[in-house]
């Protein structure tokens, strides 16, 4: 009896273990001041630190990443070509070593496109959909079962501009969110102030338009990053020019988004300097909505009412300049935060019955930080 008593209790460890594997924060990076590409730093939960792992090699300014559903691949962006033909950005793909979270490239794609600056996958993994700022299109690539980018499956360009002259000249492209069934794809164009909707084909990878209409925002507000509420029944907007948010009831059959508050102000009153908004994300239980902002170099803080609608609680400073990007714990007790301009990064601890965040353990240095994500080994 005690034999097997003692192999249950071991078995009972051995699946512990295997529940709390290795946490691996990822850092994609413009290629300055020294970056030397995409940088892995090891975190841990217990002792609230980060610790290099790896740096790897990588085309020019691997900017923004993301992570694929099964946690095998890594994908970035990158301003550098894959190939000396190509007119614009490239994407990349690696493989991620299971035990120890390494990258491995695995192939370089055109982004067909000039300055490529957002990624992310349909909730199956099968599609990536890349945004070119300057060239102001979306393109959606097929992503095979060994983490290999294949040709396109569609494309989409935009045209027109808004009242910003220098920064909405044209169609500048910042983001693609899929909706929380993967029935819906959110494009944000910040030079045009809309935010464009398609039914996402998940059998084809095509993007056909919806019934209903495309939204514009105020303009000059600069539509960038979009994030849905953990429920599917709202979304919230961060404008980068006008360092608001902009908040959304979102009709799950069709799609289509209203507008329940058009200017929600991220910063306190009396700031007069310049400010670019960059970032937004809810809380894991959708009670708090963060946004951040360069040049006051803060995180916005919201409460999240029942409706959907937001109220300002005040900022928290970033502890460097320019935090271009964050990252929320997937288990609600930290939060990420890259700042781009001050070369680092800096974690924080997530107050979760009042949406407060403190700094906990001592910033890492990273060069031109820009984009965070989070694997949890298994």
């Amino acid at each position: 009896m005690r034999s097997l008593v003692a192999a249950l209790v071991l078995v009972c460890v051995s699946w512990t273990a295997l529940g709390q594997g290795k946490e691996i924060l990822y850092v994609g990076t413009y290629s300055v001041r020294g970056s030397e590409g995409i940088y892995l730093l090891e975190f841990d939960r217990a002792k609230k630190s980060l610790k290099l792992m790896q740096s790897v090699p990588s085309l020019e300014s691997p900017s923004y990443i993301t992570l694929h559903p099964s946690g095998k691949f890594l994908y970035s962006v990158n301003r550098g070509r894959a190939n000396v033909s190509d007119n614009g950005g490239s994407v990349s793909a690696y493989a991620i070593d299971p035990k120890s979270g390494r990258l491995n490239g695995l192939n370089n794609r055109s982004s067909y496109g000039d300055q490529p600056c957002f990624i992310s996958l349909d909730r199956s993994g099968k599609y990536a959909f890349l945004c070119n700022y300057a060239e102001g299109n979306l393109v959606v690539l097929p992503i095979f079962e060994e983490g290999l980018l294949g040709i396109p499956s569609d494309a989409k360009k935009y045209t027109g501009n808004s009242i910003v002259a220098e920064r909405q000249e044209e169609s500048h492209v910042h983001s693609a969110t899929v909706s929380s069934d993967n029935r819906f794809l959110y494009v944000c164009d910040l030079g045009t102030d809309k935010i464009y909707i398609y039914a996402f084909d998940q059998a084809t990878g095509k993007l056909e338009p919806t019934p209903t209409e495309d939204v514009s925002v105020n303009p000059g507000g600069g539509p960038r990053h979009f994030t849905i509420h953990p429920n599917g029944k709202y979304a919230y907007l961060v404008e980068e020019l006008s360092s608001s948010v902009c908040a959304f009831e979102v009709n799950q059959e069709s799609g289509a988004l209203t507008i329940l508050q058009d200017t929600v102000q991220g910063l306190p009153k009396e700031f007069e300097g310049q400010n670019f908004s960059a970032d937004i994300h809810t809380d894991v239980k959708g009670n708090f909505l963060y946004m951040s902002n360069r040049g006051h170099n803060s995180i916005s803080i919201f409460a999240i009412a029942t409706d959907g609608k937001i109220t300002l609680k005040g900022q928290v400073n970033t502890g460097g300049k320019s935090p271009r990007n964050f990252l929320m714990d997937p288990k609600g007790e930290y939060m990420f935060v890259a700042n781009q301009e001050s070369d680092n990064v800096l974690l924080f601890q997530v107050n979760a019955k009042t949406g407060g965040l403190s700094v906990v353990g001592k910033p890492i240095a990273v060069p031109s930080p820009a984009c965070l994500k989070l694997l949890q080994l298994r």
